[in-house]
């Protein structure tokens, strides 16, 4: 069974639905989901899976683990200066004192812990702009009159080397047969690659709250993209592989926007097999990156990029990100979110808004 998520108003390249339609006609999946915000890549993104009695690590992909975490700051809103901290945040070596705080770590690549990494990886300093359901709000422990800290980062390396591996000695792209020993020795580095990639996100958010003397650090939310878990229907455990998507089963849950564009709280709602348990995990891309500077070149002159005045304060270290990341190259995320609000999936939260990037 195949699913797209889309109205007349959604924008999805044919080749991504085509490379979704594909992978759903590998052994044992049962369903395939496009949601709004799917798109192209090694294989697509913005996709959900549901298998039984076998596993396809390359759906997945690289970057086990890779989601998105909220964090709370203590700063009122009154109190943040902005200007103040991108000086500060600017500043930031991110490695400068990484070995102190894994010293104690038993993990792999664990050089790694505490690193952004590249791509659509950032810190995100956000205030809230809307409440549509205060209550929710309040159950997760949002005050809207303060700072909260987005991290969106997964695995780093150790999540390549594990599928690199399983490629390599098991050929694991043509499936892991449930009870094989490949299968048991997968599933166990992927869950410690999840694990990794949790605390990958809490070591970051403490290393930028402490650069701008935050007074806490509490993470409220948190949700993987990229996964594959069992889930138990009607007294039968299937496989959820989710490639850019966020589980629909365990609450509240982040939408990421992009570079200046609001995010998400949503509540997804109950029961969402048709959709393999999965809602959309951001605005998705709607140019790759390659070719995306020849585009916004003269777009974003090199005289406007130093004047700072198209940077929502982004502070990188790649000038490339300027425009890889730039929001033309995203699909509209009140597009997706509306997408989803009227296929009756996710009850919608509040939005946050974006007040400081960080991508070194």
């Amino acid at each position: 069974m195949i699913k797209i998520v889309k109205s007349e108003k959604s924008w999805i390249e044919s080749n991504a639905v085509d490379q979704l339609k594909k992978i759903s006609t590998l052994k044992g999946i049962i369903k395939a989901v496009g949601l709004p915000d799917l798109h192209i890549g090694k294989t697509p993104v913005g996709a959900s899976y549901m298998t039984k009695d076998i596993i396809y690590p390359h759906i997945i992909g690289n970057d086990i683990g890779c989601g998105i975490g909220l964090f709370s700051t203590g700063f009122k809103k009154t109190k943040f200066k902005i200007d103040k901290s991108v000086k500060k945040l600017e500043k930031l070596d991110m490695l400068e004192y990484t070995s102190d705080s894994i010293k104690n770590i038993d993990f792999p690549f664990k050089e790694k812990l505490g690193t952004i990494g590249s791509g659509n990886h950032f810190a995100e300093f956000e205030e809230v702009n809307k409440v549509y359901d205060e209550k929710a709000l309040n159950e997760i422990g949002i005050n809207k009159n303060e700072i909260y800290l987005l991290v969106h980062s997964g695995s780093r390396r150790y999540g390549e080397y594990i599928l690199n591996k399983y490629i390599k000695e098991y050929s694991c792209q043509n499936g892991l047969e449930l009870g094989s020993d490949a299968f048991n020795e997968y599933m166990n580095e992927h869950n410690k690659a999840v694990e990794f990639a949790k605390l990958n996100r809490e070591i970051i958010a403490h290393k930028i709250s402490s650069c701008v003397n935050s007074k806490e650090n509490k993470k409220l939310l948190d949700s993987v993209h990229n996964s594959i878990t069992p889930k138990k229907i009607q007294d039968e455990i299937h496989y959820i592989h989710r490639k850019g998507a966020s589980p629909s089963d365990i609450g509240y849950v982040v939408v990421a926007g992009s570079r200046g564009s609001n995010s998400y709280i949503v509540k997804p709602t109950d029961n969402l097999l048709d959709y393999a348990f999965s809602v959309s995990h951001g605005a998705g891309r709607k140019w790759s990156r390659f070719g995306c500077k020849e585009k916004l070149e003269k777009v974003y002159s090199k005289k406007y990029v130093r004047q700072n005045n198209m940077k929502c304060n982004l502070i990188y270290s790649d000038k490339n990100v300027i425009y890889e990341e730039a929001p033309e190259a995203y699909k509209n995320i009140e597009r997706v979110i509306q997408d989803m609000v009227d296929e009756k999936m996710i009850e919608v939260v509040a939005s946050l808004k974006p007040l400081i990037t960080y991508k070194k």
